[in-house]
């Protein structure tokens, strides 16, 4: 369903990419409905039920699918299945784009100590997308909020 609410600000993805990146800020030219905080704790087993709605909105293309799989990352085959489930989505520009989004936000929440244990997987993950270091490896990744 279209909405005009966000979950995720292109004036974010503005300020605080390349810091957290290493990559110029990329014009997001596509969006979608999303969750804006999909992970396995928002998850119910069968039936499946998606949780905590109260950050839906607007958000890239692949955004949601990209955090479900970085929060996986610790679950080698449980991320290999996410990648394989969902590349239709992730294996496209678009979709990259929103999955980089998405690590650059965990990035952001591992550098306030949130999730340390995520940290050298998403630096791990985002150099494999792009094949540039990442400035959040160096422990520096302070950015504003969203």
């Amino acid at each position: 369903m279209p909405t005009e609410r966000q979950a995720v600000r292109q004036q974010w993805i503005d300020r605080n990419f390349t810091h957290l990146l290493g990559l110029p800020a990329p014009t997001i030219t596509s969006w979608t409905t999303g969750h804006g905080d999909l992970h396995w704790g928002n998850l119910t087993p069968e039936p499946l039920v998606i949780l905590d709605w109260e950050g839906w909105g607007r958000a890239p293309t692949g955004y949601d699918v990209g955090l479900l799989h970085a929060y996986t990352l610790p679950q080698p085959a449980t991320a290999a299945r996410i990648r394989s489930e969902f590349a239709h989505i992730l294996d496209t520009p678009a979709g990259r784009i929103g999955e980089l989004v998405a690590l650059a936000q965990l990035l952001q929440v591992t550098g306030r100590g949130t999730h340390p244990e995520l940290a050298p997987r998403l630096v791990r993950r985002a150099q494999q997308l792009t094949g540039t270091p990442v400035p959040a490896a160096t422990g520096t990744a302070r950015a504003t909020d969203r």
